[in-house]
């Protein structure tokens, strides 16, 4: 049983090191360029319902962190879908390297954002940019198993959150410093993943 055990646990070490090593194709582009419509969209419900966000921050709250709850959840279900596909016996493995690259972004970006809030509210215009810097680290992070040119998306978000955090004061809650930042930011992304799967159709 000993012998088995450790032969499971070399398997299983094994599977790992190779999930590492592989590019994950689990990310559809379609999927996340409609998540960068959800971005213009829920610029638009803002400008519309909460322009003055600085005075409503819950309001802006609300928004953005319900567009994420179903950026995710959709490219949550879409991943999980396409990896079974696409990765078949390794799909566990690639499933849990992806999570396992985003979920410190995540969890920062949502601690920083509750501290920020109920501590100092006076310096609430700053989340905006810190969740773009956040969320660049994220896609930085995820790189090595990505295509290279993913370190461009990356590039983007940290850039836009640095000028977002450059505002100094409301300015940082405009629809738009969100709105394309994210939207522009995932169809880069998108971009990025359907080249090489058009460069094979024409190869092939």
């Amino acid at each position: 049983m000993n012998d088995l055990n450790k032969a499971l646990g070399e398997i299983s070490s094994i599977r790992r090191q190779v999930a590492r090593t592989t590019e994950f194709r689990g990310y559809g582009p379609a999927t996340l360029a409609t998540t960068g419509v959800f971005a213009f969209v829920a610029a638009w419900v803002q400008a519309r319902w909460a322009p003055d966000a600085a005075h409503h921050i819950n309001a802006y709250l609300g928004i953005w962190i319900s567009t994420a709850v179903v950026a995710v959840g959709l490219t949550g279900v879409q991943v999980y879908r396409r990896t079974r596909r696409v990765h078949s016996g390794m799909s566990d493995e690639m499933i849990r390297m992806a999570v396992e690259q985003f979920l410190p972004s995540v969890a920062a970006g949502l601690l920083i954002t509750f501290v920020v809030v109920r501590s100092v509210p006076g310096t609430a215009w700053i989340v905006p940019g810190m969740w773009q810097v956040i969320f660049g680290l994220g896609v930085f992070s995820s790189c090595r198993f990505l295509p290279r040119p993913m370190v461009a998306a990356g590039i983007w978000y940290l850039l836009t959150g640095l000028i977002s955090i450059s505002f100094g004061d409301g300015r940082a809650f405009s629809p738009w410093a969100m709105g394309i930042a994210f939207g522009v930011g995932q169809m880069i992304v998108a971009g990025i993943l359907l080249w090489p799967a058009r460069k094979g159709e024409h190869e092939s």
